[in-house]
């Protein structure tokens, strides 16, 4: 007995062969991604996030650390003198009584006290109105190569008594002198 054979068996044969079975035929329409582009696409897409990501770390470090500025006292700021070298900090104490010198220009020579240790100060710059010997005071600025001058080119009065009530271990005010 003879088979008939299968009417979608016949090829033609003007027609292309049908590809085999067992592989898979990838159609696209026009704009899709090429399959194989799609693993460099997401490699440079994670490359571009990563390099985003450092340049965001790099610039909050950069930032914070520029603008951080230390506090010590002034017996705090002997004691780590080596620590602190020339960096920029701010230096609280209580303006010496008679150390006040007006010196060329704005600039102003004193020596400020805390905790036992007295650090002589010159400031580039105009002190606020309310500047005078007996008043706590904060300086910004940074001691001067290997010395214990401290040059300041702000000076901060601290005008109210509510500082000293809310920090009295930070800051005696001598005798006399307003806080």
């Amino acid at each position: 007995m003879i088979d008939d054979p299968d009417p979608s068996d016949a090829s033609d044969p003007g027609a292309a062969p049908e590809p085999p079975r067992s592989a898979p035929v990838l159609r696209r329409s026009r704009g899709q991604a090429r399959p194989w582009a799609q693993p460099r696409t997401t490699r440079r897409l994670a490359a571009v996030g990563v390099v985003l990501l450092a340049a965001t770390g790099f610039l909050l470090y950069k930032g914070l650390t520029s603008a951080l500025v230390y506090f010590k006292t002034a017996n705090e700021a002997v004691a780590d003198r080596a620590q602190l070298a020339n960096s920029t900090f701010q230096l609280e104490g209580v303006v010496v009584k008679g150390s006040v010198r007006q010196l060329s220009g704005a600039r102003v020579a004193f020596t400020i006290e805390g905790g036992g240790a007295r650090i002589p100060v010159i400031n580039d710059g105009e002190p606020p109105q309310l500047f005078r010997a007996g008043i706590p005071v904060v300086v910004v600025g940074h001691f001067v190569g290997a010395t214990d001058n401290f040059a300041s080119d702000q000076v901060l009065v601290k005008h109210s008594n509510q500082y000293v009530v809310a920090h009295p271990d930070r800051v005696t005010v001598p005798a006399g002198g307003t806080g």
